[in-house]
């Protein structure tokens, strides 16, 4: 099956009877960066690059092919949902192939006295005000970077897997989330808390 299936002009109503209709999202081609692979079967898309290898079941009704150096996904069932299903796949693909290029990166802020980080092994050390540090074990592949001018306040996450990234970084952010007063606890760089003014500061004492 190739792009002809579908009318190059028309919208949705000029589809006639047994035509592909096709996810504007879905048909657009997926390029591969160098030094990334994918590896597509009936049941799992595989996916290798510099970052590593991530490994996905394969999104039904719709077929994979390579084309002159980029990935084409097709539907392979007729109307809404044959699009549905393409542009769930291609989304996914393109995920795991810009994951397995680059990674994902998300980096976290720790706002208040004596909060610090430190990685000790496959352990993430955080001091987070709690009478006791809380040890967070590290998910396989993910690699963490605190720089030294930033005194153990600023975590970088790096990993190939989107939902492994955010899934990590809202754990952590959850043991101590902003607080209203003050804004102590941990944030996401760039993420503005809403502080709330302090009964003093209402009172204008």
């Amino acid at each position: 099956m190739s792009n002809a299936a579908t009318p190059e002009t028309g919208g949705p109503k000029s589809l006639l009877p047994g035509q592909m209709r096709h996810s504007r999202v879905g048909k657009r081609p997926i390029p591969l960066p160098k030094g990334v692979t994918v590896n597509v079967t009936t049941d799992k898309v595989e996916v290798k690059g510099p970052k590593g290898t991530l490994t996905r079941p394969m999104t039904p009704n719709v077929k994979v092919k390579m084309e002159e150096g980029e990935l084409h996904v097709y539907p392979t069932i007729m109307g809404r949902d044959g699009a549905r299903f393409q542009g769930l796949a291609r989304s996914i693909i393109a995920s795991m192939v810009a994951g397995a290029a680059t990674g994902y990166t998300k980096t976290l802020q720790l706002v208040g006295t004596g909060y610090r980080a430190e990685v000790k092994g496959k352990i993430l050390a955080l001091q987070l005000g709690f009478s006791h540090p809380v040890n967070f074990p590290l998910p396989e592949g993910m690699k963490v970077e605190i720089p030294g001018d930033s005194k153990g306040t600023i975590i970088i996450l790096n990993h190939p897997d989107k939902e492994v990234m955010g899934q990590t970084a809202a754990k952590i952010r959850g043991f101590r989330p902003p607080e209203p007063y003050g804004g102590k606890g941990v944030r996401y760089q760039g993420e503005k808390v809403r502080e709330k003014a302090g009964k003093a500061a209402k009172s204008g004492k």
